[in-house]
């Protein structure tokens, strides 16, 4: 492995058309590939956004679907990976679906592939009522794979409140970038949306890469943007001048960085254990 390598993160505003996100996506490979990169990340329901809430059940389907074997023929044909945040696979019936992240290679394989664990059933302040889990079923996995970009922890959007889930990610399965595909909304996304990833950055030690949707879907849909790559240190080193514009934001990844933080302050001797929390909280 290199001991740098080059990764882009995308920003979009998909709408409820499969052929015009596909040419959107097509484009950003494209300028990716150009400026260097091996691996680039689209935010979450890069294929489909739907004009309103439950009608991307319409056009769920499974992994070995047309819509994925267009999308892993686009990595092959361009020789680069691709993270796929927040694809709709088909779920256990016809009203279900599950909201997965889905690992392309260069060679168009599908490495790996995540259920987002954590549904969006919020009242958002000063915005709508999503109720997410009405239509998604949660997936119950963490994963975790190797890759060119050292080892991903793969996430999807709301699962960025929760840091278990990279705690894990990064002291179990022993993660080094974190991929967090997005479609905050813009009242969560101005409080919260770069401070939640610099502290998952921070707190791991780990680069994070966020894939945002940006701008308006539909009348009644809106995404925040600011799609951004953050280094272990918390440090934002990649990122779209424009908060709300189609494009890729490029930065390298340094292994020896991870290191240098990781032995300077080395967190993962200094965590307390999960029996430790445990015979405390019996006190």
């Amino acid at each position: 492995m290199a001991n740098t390598v080059r990764v882009a993160t995308a920003q979009m505003t998909s709408v409820n058309d499969l052929s015009a996100n596909f040419s959107t996506c097509s484009r950003l490979v494209k300028e990716a590939v150009t400026a260097g990169a091996t691996l680039l990340c689209f935010p979450e329901n890069f294929s489909y956004v739907g004009a309103k809430s439950g009608d991307s059940l319409t056009i769920s389907e499974p992994l070995d679907g047309p819509i994925m074997d267009k999308y892993r023929s686009l990595a092959r044909d361009s020789s680069i990976w691709l993270s796929l945040g927040g694809f709709q696979e088909r779920g256990s019936g016809d009203s279900r679906l599950r909201n997965t992240h889905v690992i392309i290679d260069d060679a168009g394989n599908i490495r790996s592939k995540y259920s987002k664990m954590h549904l969006f059933d919020v009242d958002v302040p000063g915005g709508a009522v999503y109720k997410e889990s009405s239509f998604t079923e949660a997936g119950d996995e963490i994963v975790a794979v190797d890759s060119p970009f050292g080892r991903l922890g793969v996430t999807v959007c709301y699962d960025l409140r929760f840091p278990e889930i990279y705690q894990q990610l990064r002291f179990h399965r022993g993660a080094e970038v974190l991929l967090v595909p997005a479609a905050f909304t813009k009242p969560t996304g101005q409080a919260h949306w770069e401070i939640l990833l610099r502290a998952r950055a921070i707190e791991t030690q780990c680069y994070v890469i966020a894939a945002a949707q940006a701008g308006n879907h539909s009348d009644e849909r809106e995404s925040y943007g600011d799609s951004m790559i953050i280094d272990p240190w918390g440090t934002v080193i990649g990122r779209l001048p424009d908060r709300l514009s189609t494009g890729i934001a490029v930065a390298d990844i340094d292994f020896a960085v991870i290191d240098s933080i990781r032995k300077k302050m080395p967190i993962d001797q200094h965590r307390k254990p999960s029996e430790f929390w445990r015979s405390a909280a019996a006190l």
